[in-house]
């Protein structure tokens, strides 16, 4: 309790003080409810220092302090449907049988900095920020030059006077250019958004704060709602009201049972980053202002409502041990086995460290308390190694002078961050990674033929190179013997086989698995040499006149279609009836986007996004994956997000489904 008490005090002046913190929202609720665990477990030894009740932190001494007509409080959070089933229930319990089931509103939970706003008969007065909940900083002079912040309320002269509570924020957009701004002038950026807008509040020149791109969201009205609850009854009503009156609010939904919460909540997750600002999560209120009364406060956070807080995409968690495997290229990668965590709502339980380069610049090691990262489809990554948590057992982790699978002796090169295993196709796993890329959907494409089923026929001997994969056809009753392999099944793969056979030149010279050369780099081979066998012959100058092809590129494919072994098990899946028809070799008169480079996004309903990829490079494009000033062209289809707003802020053309169709019929 004391560890996580002083941690926790730590981070709160950090974040509610200093506006500069280092633990990730998710992980900051991680260790407040590792705290709160314990305090339920252990009442009795709950400490007065405890601040699972506190709201923030002291507030600054630059600002005068006001106390709170009404404290501001927190909110408490849930994080799975489970929790939020929890929260309607605990609601239905406070209330009577006629009031069971009330109707909820939800709305964006804003990352950004809490602001109490006070006006007298309509004229702005004052502004303070939550503070520890009881006193905020007066911050009415900064507050003043947020540009949609209202200074007069025509429609509220009558009322004495009006509380209305909101968050303060820098949108995306702003917040770059203000960083952007920073390291032009050599000077300290913001870490986030959020930071950004609190930073800006607290700057003792009002002149500052004025030349910020902040914006203020009012979520809610404390005092000075007119006739009490007879016209404004509900929370959705009052931010209604808000906005007549000139203000910003947030989207709102009114929904009416968990699964319509849940509903909203997941499809917000689909659209956040559409969003010209960041949110963590949703707000869930009881509708009704009246209930709301009804249901009051706990010490720290309202009844009626709570946060549905979005998956974390940082989570801690501890690193078990560090594994080596081997790749199709021999390539050593170090593994970091997790305690099993859910991150950006999936279960983690493993993360690539890359190469012993990674694992020195972290330095991790096996036992460390780690912060573990995922955006989205983005591969989970250790984003931080907490030492001050390490154990005093722990030892810094050894490249192993042996291959784990083989035993053949690990090479690191000089100047290379990749060691290798030397066995070369000696080594099991390299051999078996060979097969299981040759297979692949981008490769040769063998349906059915999974990794399951190639390692258990390499084990068999059925297979060892990829040229036998082509003779499995004599096998049949063998492979009918394995377990949940039945004969259709074995019949299926017998035709995928069959069907791969048929191929492209590009698609056989990546199957290959050769060292640096990816899909980009086969399909400019196959377009430069337009047959095999002259890419094959050809010596290192032919070579690297391929476009996008480098020195050691080069070099690697020239060693590869001359060693014997790999010259073989070309000629018998050739032998084995392998083929693909001529490429037509185009001069630049034929590539109309010949030195374009070209990024796809959203989901395209003609085609898959392969497919497209394929048309063009056809047309002589580069595809890439990330949107950058060089960049000539975005193709968009359906539900594209991030890369179209990138792409707009950059002047870059954004090419529809329809448009790109009629470009590759030309």
């Amino acid at each position: 309790m004391r560890t996580l008490i002083e941690a926790l005090k730590t981070h709160n002046y950090r974040y509610y003080v200093l506006d500069n913190p280092i633990l990730e929202d998710s992980e900051y609720d991680q260790l407040r409810r590792s705290l709160l665990e314990l305090e339920e477990a252990y009442p009795d030894l709950i400490q007065p220092d405890s601040p699972i009740n506190q709201v923030g932190d002291i507030p600054l001494s630059a600002f005068t302090q006001v106390t709170h007509d009404i404290p501001m409080l927190s909110l408490g959070n849930v994080f799975d449907y489970d929790d939020l089933h929890g929260f309607m229930r605990r609601v239905n319990d406070r209330l009577s049988d006629a009031q069971q089931n009330p109707e909820y509103e939800m709305e964006l939970k804003l990352d950004g900095l809490a602001v109490s706003l006070k006006y007298e008969n309509g004229h702005y007065a004052q502004a303070v920020t939550r503070g520890d909940g009881q006193t905020g900083e007066d911050i009415t002079q900064n507050a003043k030059t947020i540009r949609n912040l209202p200074l007069y309320l025509r429609d509220a002269k009558d009322i004495d006077l009006l509380e209305v509570r909101g968050e303060v924020l820098m949108p995306k957009a702003g917040f770059e250019r203000l960083n952007r701004l920073a390291e032009d002038k050599g000077e300290k950026t913001f870490a986030n958004p959020r930071n950004a807008a609190a930073g800006s509040l607290r700057q003792l020149d009002p002149a500052i704060a004025a030349s910020r791109p902040l914006a203020f969201y009012a979520y809610s009205v404390n005092q000075g709602l007119p006739d009490s609850f007879d016209k404004i009854d509900t929370q959705s009503a009052a931010l209604a009201w808000l906005g007549d009156l000139g203000f910003t609010v947030s989207a709102v939904e009114v929904i009416a049972n968990p699964r319509a919460a849940q509903t909203y909540y997941e499809s917000m997750i689909e659209t956040r980053d559409d969003l010209p600002f960041e949110i963590d999560g949703m707000v869930i209120k009881v509708n009704s202002l009246s209930l709301q009364q009804q249901l009051g406060f706990l010490s720290r956070e309202p009844r009626w409502a709570t946060a549905y807080k979005f998956p974390a995409e940082t989570v801690m968690t501890r690193l078990q041990a560090i594994e080596w495997q081997v790749g199709r290229t021999g390539q050593i990668t170090p593994v970091g086995k997790l305690e099993p965590v859910k991150v950006g709502g999936v279960t983690v339980s493993n993360v690539t460290l890359h190469n012993f380069g990674e694992i020195e610049r972290l330095d991790v090691r096996a036992g460390d308390m780690v912060s573990v990262h995922r955006a989205g489809d983005v591969i989970p990554k250790i984003s931080r190694v907490w030492h001050d948590q390490r154990l005093e057992t722990s030892e810094p982790v050894a490249l192993p002078s042996t291959c784990p699978v083989c035993e053949s002796p690990v090479i690191l090169p000089e100047d290379e961050a990749l060691a290798r295993c030397s066995g070369g196709l000696f080594c099991p796993a390299q051999q078996t990674e060979a097969l299981i890329h040759f297979v692949s959907r981008r490769a040769m494409d063998i349906d059915g033929l999974g990794e399951r089923w190639l390692i258990s026929f390499f084990k068999q001997g059925l297979v060892k190179t990829v040229a036998d994969i082509y003779d499995l056809h004599q096998h049949t009753e063998e492979m009918i013997t394995f377990e949940k392999l039945g004969e259709k099944s074995v019949q299926n793969i017998i035709e995928a086989i069959e069907a791969s056979k048929k191929t492209t030149l590009a698609r056989f010279i990546y199957a290959l698995g050769i060292r640096g050369v990816g899909e980009g780099t086969a399909q400019n081979f196959a377009q430069q040499f337009g047959d095999l066998d002259s890419l094959m012959a050809a010596d290192m100058d032919a070579l690297i006149a391929t476009p996008d092809v480098g020195t050691i590129t080069a070099e690697l494919a020239h060693e590869f279609f001359r060693a014997p072994h790999n010259i073989e098990v070309i000629n018998s899946l050739i032998e084995a009836g392998v083929h693909w028809d001529k490429v037509e070799q185009k001069s630049s008169s034929d590539l109309p986007l010949d030195g374009q480079t070209w990024v796809i996004t959203g989901a395209l309903s003609s085609m898959a996004r392969d497919e497209a990829k394929a048309k063009l490079q056809a047309l002589g494009a580069k595809v890439s994956g990330s949107i950058s000033a060089k960049t000539t062209a975005l193709l968009a289809g359906e539900k594209a997000g991030s890369k179209m707003a990138k792409a707009e802020k950059l002047g870059v053309k954004v090419v529809g489904e329809d448009e790109f169709l009629g470009l590759v019929r030309e």
